[in-house]
């Protein structure tokens, strides 16, 4: 794991730190507290076991120094995605390639402590599940799970107290099949829901209903339409004014943008290249003028100012050379 400070003025980065952040650190979630880090270690055997992990890390914000304090066993293996619970007590992760979620505990300092639930899907008509995304609504009411490999999201009540998850009734919202729902995100107040979707290239819009449920209002392709290779969507994320809406496709090498509506709709405003090959994720600075996009296969992290007036990226001179960038977070 590395720690960088950005000049936004220059477009130049600066290594302040590197960490050991436990074996294939693939993603990772940031408390706003505790100044710690946690990291999904994507391995199928961890510290010799069977299972992944996750890696507790400590940030000083004055010099950006990070260091391992704790790593933890986790069920299963294969955990892809990682991220916080609204009161930072708990973590959830989904686990791609053993098709199973899991919960783990924090301690009162934040450390990761205990695995408190595991849920483990089993193949569904010839389909493996392949769990991408968990994480919960901006009002940490529901749990909501992206599962690429059953063209799924499954929706969860969760239990503050034991650490378990429970489906709600009617909680598995089903997408057409090769769809492959990955990763999502909700407007601020939580009514709208954006999903994109890896194998279709396709981003899908959902009402959310007062109990939790969704209801498709739109589906829009996330490609040029002279477009023609082969290309797999990836990442997504709201702009910081909740105008636009941003999407990474790779194979065409993009980052697409939407205009939302009043309705929450959308219409396409534009697309620019990513900056170099294979966007698997990207980020907004807190400013909101700013994007950048780690490039896994041409390991790259390119620098694009956000033009005020359409919300499209322009790529500047800004780069740094990083062997296959996997997760930006400010």
């Amino acid at each position: 794991m590395f720690c960088f400070d950005l000049n936004r003025e220059t477009g130049t980065f600066k290594l302040l730190s590197e960490a050991d952040a436990g074996p294939n650190p693939s993603y990772f979630c940031i408390a706003k507290r505790k100044g710690l880090i946690y990291a999904a270690d994507e391995v199928m055997e961890f510290n010799g076991v069977k299972g992944g992990g996750v890696t507790t890390l400590k940030y000083n914000q004055q010099n950006g120094n990070i260091e391992k304090v704790k790593e933890l066993l986790v069920p299963d293996g294969g955990p892809c995605f990682i991220s916080l619970s609204p009161g930072e007590d708990y973590l959830l992760m989904a686990s791609y390639s053993s098709s199973s979620i899991a919960v783990v505990k924090l301690d009162d300092k934040g450390i990761a402590e205990r695995v408190t639930d595991t849920i483990s899907f089993a193949v569904n008509d010839g389909k493996v599940s392949h769990p991408h995304m968990i994480s919960f609504d901006p009002a940490g009411k529901k749990v909501y799970l992206t599962d690429l490999g059953l063209d799924r999201i499954v929706i969860y009540d969760f239990d503050a107290v034991s650490g378990h998850l429970k489906q709600i009734e009617n909680g598995i919202v089903n997408f057409p099949n090769g769809t492959g729902p990955r990763h999502f995100v909700f407007n601020p107040a939580g009514t709208k829901m954006y999903v994109i979707c890896e194998l279709n290239s396709t981003v899908s819009v959902f009402d959310v209903d007062t109990k939790g449920g969704l209801k498709l209002i739109q589906t829009l392709t996330t490609l040029d339409g002279a477009f023609k290779g082969e290309s797999f969507c990836a990442d997504i994320h709201l702009g910081n004014n909740g105008q636009n809406l941003y999407g990474s496709n790779r194979g065409e090498n993009t980052i697409v943008v939407f205009r939302i509506g009043t309705d929450g709709k959308l219409s396409l405003q534009g697309r620019t290249s990513s900056g170099g090959n294979w966007p698997r994720n990207f980020v907004i600075d807190p400013s909101g003028k700013y994007l950048l996009v780690g490039n896994q296969k041409s390991g790259n992290i390119s620098l694009f100012k956000i033009d005020a007036k359409s919300g499209i990226p322009v790529l500047s001179s800004g780069e740094y050379k990083l062997d296959a960038p996997a997760c930006l977070k400010f």
